[in-house]
């Protein structure tokens, strides 16, 4: 009679439990990844929705932008500047962070060039955000390439002034108005204006385009109380 041996198990090298456990990591981080992404399309989606909780009819439009802007909105001035093909869209309903919604007025330019002292204030609960730009600056324009860049935002100019022969202000209604049928292209100064988002982007760029459509020397500061 032959003796009966026990089956001989081979145990995992320790090169296929590496294999293993990499290709567990891998799957993990893929997973985290998908996840990811379908956070960001759902808020992008998301955004573009009406708001049940204001119960306003008006379509709410998409920012083009993966965060939703605060309800604090951003005191902009500044000293002198150029809009270059400026068109004003009134009445646009966009949707901020805290799930409210404010009709208000979308300006579109080509270029928007500073020429002197840009300032940038947002005070919101527990800290204040200041953007200085003492000299020139410029959000869009054209890239390497020669095609137009995109500068939009929305919120409401309080104050504008012109210089024809001589400087008249508060002439941000008939700048909206004309803008409304033209595309403008004027100088201003003393501008001033409660701005909810500002967006500012190539569209024709190339995937290897380095072209960089805000230039704005200065500086940034948060203060707390």
């Amino acid at each position: 009679m032959r003796a009966r041996t026990a089956p001989v198990r081979h145990r995992p090298s320790a090169a296929r439990r590496a294999l293993a456990d990499h290709r567990h990591t891998a799957a993990r981080r893929a997973l985290a990844v998908a996840a990811a992404l379908v956070l960001a399309v759902v808020t992008a989606v998301w955004s573009g929705q009406p708001s049940s909780a204001s119960g306003e009819s008006a379509a709410v439009e998409p920012l083009g932008v993966p965060f939703l802007p605060s309800p604090d909105p951003l005191h902009v001035t500044i000293g002198s500047m150029v809009a270059v093909s400026m068109t004003v869209d009134k009445d646009v309903t966009i949707r901020l962070s805290d799930g409210s919604t404010r009709t208000t007025t979308r300006y579109t330019f080509t270029k928007l060039k500073i020429r002197s002292h840009m300032n940038v204030v947002q005070r919101a609960s527990g800290h204040t955000v200041t953007i200085d730009v003492p000299g020139e600056g410029s959000l869009g324009g054209y890239d390497s390439a020669g095609k137009a860049e995109t500068t939009t935002m929305w919120g409401n100019i309080t104050n504008v002034c012109v210089r024809v022969l001589v400087k008249i202000c508060g002439v941000q209604g008939l700048l909206d108005f004309f803008g409304s049928l033209i595309p403008l292209t004027a100088g201003a100064e003393d501008f001033t204006g409660d701005i909810y988002a500002i967006r500012t982007v190539d569209d024709h760029a190339a995937l290897d385009s380095t072209d960089n459509p805000v230039h704005l020397p200065g500086t940034i500061t948060v203060t707390t109380p």
